[in-house]
């Protein structure tokens, strides 16, 4: 009598049943000899063992549809793990594209004479604009290369507190247009906010936030406390602005001496810039990339507790939305830094056989467009 608790296996020639408590799986271990038209096998046999590695080869005017003129398949639990296939010699094997791909053979080989199409994964793009490949007798001719664009991001910067939430899983790559939105950690936050995003934007991030407890400065010679929270950056506790002359309260216009910047508590914001220079009488402001400085580099504490007129960060690039211009293949919206050239593909017409690019020019905040010409006008700067 059979104990239902026990697992138990039945060979039967090539095939072993595996028994449960409940039911038994059939698996056969074995792989058949498989079929090669053109070619053969060594060893020879009808079958093979689990493991066993097949050695084929072409016979003349044929080729194997893998690289090497001999290849290799493996029997792995009843099956090859590849097919061996002969193959015309023109013809030709699928192709390896670091940070590229196309689309799939079905049949895992294609005709000499195939044009195939590739397409670069995000934060790439092709070298000279070349994305097709002809197989012509049996090798691929002008094959494209993806090469990492220039206006790609490296990993964005790390925020203290902070973490990225919406990019996962993490890239060595990022396109030019990603947004990497930060949360930062209970008790902190982005100057009164929980989240802010940062852009790639041709090649660089855009200044990343800074998360901070929210600190309550002590005013200078002792007294209570006075929170700054939704203080504006360079004015006065009562929402008057602070210019490079201060009131010193005496009703005199005269420069208010400086003193040391902790007595004016919070440091000014200064939108698309930061703090490079922490000094004990004065801060030093950098703005980010692809944004110009107008106003001060320094800012100082006056004795009055006002802040010296801070700078203002000015954009420094162009911007287009491709939506909005019926000529251009709408790619969402696009960067191009000041004094840059960047090529945007055309809308593809019938009429046309090739793609067409525009080439969008940013000088001082105006962007410009020629008119959309192929990739010979291009190349010899005749567009």
């Amino acid at each position: 009598m059979l104990h239902l608790g026990i697992s138990w296996k039945i060979y039967l020639g090539l095939t072993f049943l595996s028994c449960g408590r409940h039911h038994c799986v059939s698996a056969s271990r074995y792989c058949d000899a498989p079929t090669l038209d053109g070619g053969y096998l060594v060893p020879e046999q009808d079958t093979y063992n689990h493991g066993t590695v097949l050695f084929y080869a072409c016979e003349n005017g044929l080729k194997p549809a893998v690289e090497g003129w001999w290849a290799t398949t493996t029997c792995r639990d009843g099956k090859w793990s590849t097919r061996p296939q002969c193959i015309d010699v023109n013809n030709c094997i699928p192709l390896v594209l670091p940070h590229g791909k196309y689309h799939s053979s079905s049949e895992g080989w294609y005709m000499n004479g195939y044009t195939i199409r590739v397409t670069c994964d995000t934060g790439y793009m092709h070298r000279n604009w070349d994305a097709t490949a002809l197989c012509a007798n049996g090798t691929w001719t002008s094959v494209p290369v993806c090469e990492r664009s220039t206006q790609a991001c490296n990993e964005p910067p790390q925020v203290p507190h902070g973490v990225i939430i919406n990019q996962n899983p993490k890239q060595d790559v990022y396109a030019s247009d990603t947004e990497v939105v930060y949360e930062c950690e209970d008790g902190y936050n982005v100057q009164g906010q929980v989240k802010k995003s940062i852009f790639c934007i041709a090649g660089n991030w855009t200044t990343a936030p800074a998360c901070v407890r929210e600190i309550k400065p002590t005013p200078a010679g002792g007294g209570s406390t006075t929170s700054t929270e939704g203080r504006k950056p360079g004015s006065s506790n009562d929402g008057s602005e602070v210019g490079g002359r201060g009131n010193t309260g005496g009703g005199s216009s005269s420069q208010p001496d400086v003193t040391t910047v902790d007595r004016c508590g919070t440091a000014p914001i200064v939108p698309n810039g930061d703090i490079v220079e922490r000094n004990q009488m004065f801060l030093k402001y950098q703005c980010a990339s692809f944004y110009t400085r107008v106003g001060p580099r320094r800012v100082v504490c006056h004795s009055n507790g006002h802040w010296s007129k801070i700078p203002i960060c000015k954009a420094a690039y162009c911007s287009v939305d491709t939506s909005e211009r019926t000529q251009l293949k709408d790619v969402g919206v696009k960067f191009i830094n000041s004094g840059e050239k960047v090529r945007l593909e055309c809308v593809k017409l019938d009429h046309w056989l090739t793609n067409h690019y525009s080439v969008a020019s940013c000088n001082n905040a105006e962007i410009t467009f020629s008119r959309c010409c192929n990739w010979w006008e291009l190349k010899w700067s005749t567009c």
